[in-house]
């Protein structure tokens, strides 16, 4: 994934913070909304059936998904990885592409890519999982496949309030699992109280509770943290760098703390993206990924 020589592919793990790269999936799925259901203060939960049995997919895994409009959004798979003829995501209502999601009624048709993986479950003898609001989708799977696994778990889920969690009260043992409204209770301030000595951690919500939730962990008994952001997280560690749009000769800078789609998109608003994190590839132009990539020098020029 990159455009020129000079372009070095360490970046998209300083934005993403952890170095892992989904495996490519190079297959496009044509699927028809089967049900639609309102899981919680606006959040709806599609169930996409395949035209014959779905490719194998493991709790983390992810879809993008191609709107009726040509958006592409990422949204986890959250139903059973054992049902080989649906697929079920939830979904919040924020920006456009999730108000398109929420009109889709069904018989409504998708193309969709994948599944892909960017946050691989991997069962320990002890685990915590922390989930934030439509945060857990990618948890939910997890959380079922550690209890039918038998390995010793709790499930830590904060919300805003109650209505607005989806999967609530679908979630397996109540003596395992922690709900947490804040307008009950206030703000979680220890995250990571039930970690386990040795055992793993599984995050998935806001960037303030991500954020929280890493400033824990050093001080915590689990020797493992996995965390999965719907959004991107900030730029570290990056280099300011001059930016030329070949067709229009326009010059940009991208400081050390923005990319190269930030910056870009100031000019020209028309150009796509979606995941901002480097795997969906929507905001490609020839083999760089705008959301992730930096050149090795001081410039790089894109045909745009």
């Amino acid at each position: 994934m990159r455009l020129l020589a000079a372009l070095a592919g360490g970046y998209r793990a300083l934005a993403r913070g952890d170095g892992r790269d989904p495996a490519r999936v190079d297959r496009t799925l044509r699927m028809v909304v089967a049900d639609r259901a309102v899981v919680a203060d606006g959040v709806v939960a599609l169930r996409l059936a395949g035209l014959g049995p779905l490719p194998v997919w493991q709790p983390g895994c992810h879809l993008d998904v191609e709107l009726p409009s040509g958006r592409r959004r990422q949204y986890s798979l959250t139903g059973d990885p054992a049902d080989r003829h649906c697929y079920r995501i939830a979904v919040r209502l924020v920006g456009p592409g999730s108000a398109e999601v929420h009109g889709l009624r069904p018989g409504a048709r998708v193309a969709v890519r994948g599944p892909r993986n960017a946050f691989p479950y991997v069962p320990r003898p002890r685990m915590l999982f922390v989930a934030g609001g439509i945060g857990i989708t990618p948890i939910a799977p997890m959380v079922r496949a550690a209890a039918r696994s038998g390995v010793d778990w709790h499930l830590l889920y904060t919300g805003r309030t109650r209505a607005s969690m989806p999967f609530r009260d679908s979630l397996g043992s109540p003596s395992r699992t922690t709900l947490h409204a804040d307008d009950e209770h206030g703000v979680p301030t220890d995250l990571l109280a039930r970690a386990a000595p040795g055992g793993a951690v599984y995050a998935c919500g806001p960037p303030p509770m991500l954020d929280a939730v890493r400033a824990a962990f050093p001080a915590s008994p689990a020797t493992a943290l996995h965390v999965e952001r719907f959004s991107p997280p900030p730029v570290v560690g990056g280099r300011a760098f001059r930016l030329v749009l070949a067709r229009s000769g326009a010059v940009l800078d991208v400081p050390a703390d923005r990319t190269a789609l930030d910056v870009v998109r100031e000019v020209r608003p028309d150009v796509a993206y979606s995941c901002r994190q480097g795997f969906c590839g929507t905001c490609r132009v020839g083999e760089h990924l705008l959301c992730t990539d930096r050149p090795a020098g001081d410039r790089l020029v894109l045909d745009l």
